[in-house]
């Protein structure tokens, strides 16, 4: 009978074990999880690592000690008058730009100054504002009766961008550039206006959009012509709210996959329904070249074609240890500091203007060691990890993509992560805050095509309100077959020749 006790308390103590395992494991992951929430909502949004170093803290004194001497003092009292103090800051007046125009107020001494002789004047420069005014062009086209019956003649009105509407094409590159670029609604632009004096209806600028995305849209499919044969492209995804009419009442969640070649300085949006692979593989059906991009599964389709090199993002793996640094301070510190070595090299190569083929020697020479030396140590330190712990996950995701992380060093026109194309997708989520949502399928995939043409400009340091504004007064009359001229790099290539 004691045997048979003993038996049961031998599995019930090993149930209890199991019990134990599995609640602190469960207890971890809760942990993890407010940890992600509270660092969402209250963390830095930097993920540099920097390594404290306890000897940095310690002045190197504790052996030495000073012996004080006895100091007599007395008390001395006596008034005096406060000193006025006087600011000892030297402010910096920076020059007002000299393209801007001057508006001349000329100010004259009070008395008689007929017998006075001007020796000089004072120029004092204010730099003012007006709000932005609207103007009426006015084209008056005269009409003549030829002679001998040779009928009516009348001046030709110049190609307008909306045939048949009222609105100039420095308006209507305005009113988009305030909403895909300063982020403003449409409504709250047509409450500025109106301010103003100038009512017009938020439906009529909706319409106008449409009609300007129609005239464009030729050069868009241009952009993505020219985005697809590059040989280098970074890709991401970002997510969209959209109003259909399959969820009255509520939105639809769609995607925006961006595309950005770094070494044309060319971005492009895609809007899809989905999240699927069906997107990125449709859109790069005929692309042949190297893609980067983060872990999600949908980039794997291409990880067979003989067409395709994939690359990873190095930036994505660091995130994950930075977020494991709670659970395992010295593991993902370690880790932490040998990437932030990677970047050092990056650092280097940049602030020295190496060449892409600089670049590879410098990253065989001082990354490879790097890369090599953390390979073995997380090899060896995800055996005695929890897999399902922050570090076990950041451990599992970074091993599972090495091959694609390290190729950056066989070329040095790769780079070490994603970021350029992150920076380009911002617009992005700055634009959720303000207007929300896309309303339709149409006007997501409309929203694309602006944040596509508004991302290159960025790329090529272009004004996007001067390119836009060129750009719809040209293109009614352009040529299908020059199309490419009117991207933002080619353009601003043929306004600084002439």
């Amino acid at each position: 009978m004691q045997n048979g006790q003993t038996k049961y308390q031998e599995k019930d103590y090993e149930l209890l074990i199991e019990e134990n395992k599995s609640l602190r494991s469960e207890l971890m992951y809760y942990k993890q999880e407010l940890d992600k929430l509270k660092r969402m909502i209250f963390g830095s949004r930097s993920e540099r690592y920097i390594p404290v170093n306890d000897s940095q803290l310690a002045l190197g004194l504790e052996s030495e000690t000073i012996e004080q001497k006895q100091i007599e003092t007395e008390q001395v009292t006596y008034t005096r008058q406060k000193p006025h103090k006087e600011s000892k800051i030297n402010h910096f007046r920076a020059p007002i730009p000299a393209h801007l125009p001057r508006e001349e107020h000329v100010i004259m001494p009070e008395g008689d100054l007929s017998e006075a002789k001007k020796i000089g004047e004072e120029i004092t420069e204010i730099l003012e504002y007006k709000p932005g005014k609207l103007y009426v062009k006015k084209y008056i086209r005269y009409k003549y009766v030829l002679p001998a019956d040779g009928g009516i003649v009348i001046g030709e009105l110049p190609s307008l961008p909306i045939p048949k509407g009222n609105a100039g094409p420095g308006l209507l590159a305005h009113l988009t550039i305030n909403k895909f670029v300063d982020h403003l609604p449409f409504y709250r632009q047509a409450q500025m206006l109106k301010r103003e004096g100038i009512e017009i209806a938020e439906s009529t600028i909706n319409g106008w959009f449409a009609a300007t995305c129609n005239l464009i849209e030729p050069l868009y499919e241009k952009l993505r012509e020219k985005i697809t044969s590059a040989t280098y492209l970074m890709v991401d995804e970002t997510p969209i709210k959209v109003l259909t009419k399959d969820k009255p009442g509520s939105t639809h969640k769609g995607y925006h996959w961006v595309y950005c070649s770094p070494l044309d300085k060319l971005v492009c949006f895609d809007y899809q329904k989905g999240r699927g692979r069906d997107g990125p593989k449709a859109f790069l059906k005929s692309y042949k070249g190297t893609i980067q991009s983060d872990g999600y599964v949908a980039y794997d389709a291409f990880e067979n074609r003989i067409d395709i090199v994939l690359l990873a993002c190095m930036a994505h793996a660091r995130r994950k240890f930075d977020e494991a640094l709670k659970n395992d301070p010295e593991g993902a510190g370690y880790v932490l500091s040998q990437m932030q070595k990677l970047y050092d090299v990056e650092c280097q190569a940049r602030e020295l203007e190496f060449s892409f083929d600089e670049r590879k020697s410098l990253r065989i020479e001082k990354s490879l060691p790097v890369l090599n030396e953390l390979e073995d140590w997380m090899k060896k330190r995800i055996i005695e990890t929890l897999p399902k712990s922050s570090m076990g996950e950041a451990l599992s995701y970074t091993l599972g993509l090495w091959n694609r992380l390290i190729r950056y060093i066989n070329d040095g026109k790769y780079e070490i992560d994603n970021n350029l194309i992150e920076n380009s997708i911002r617009p992005v989520a700055l634009g959720r805050k303000n207007y929300l949502f896309a309303g339709s399928h149409e006007g997501a995939k409309r929203a694309a095509m602006m944040y596509s043409f508004f991302g290159t400009c960025k790329k090529n340091d272009v004004n996007p309100l001067t390119w836009l504004t060129d750009v719809l007064t040209r293109i009614p009359d352009h040529k299908a077959n020059r199309l490419e001229e009117l991207l933002p790099g080619k353009w601003i290539k043929n306004k600084s020749a002439l």
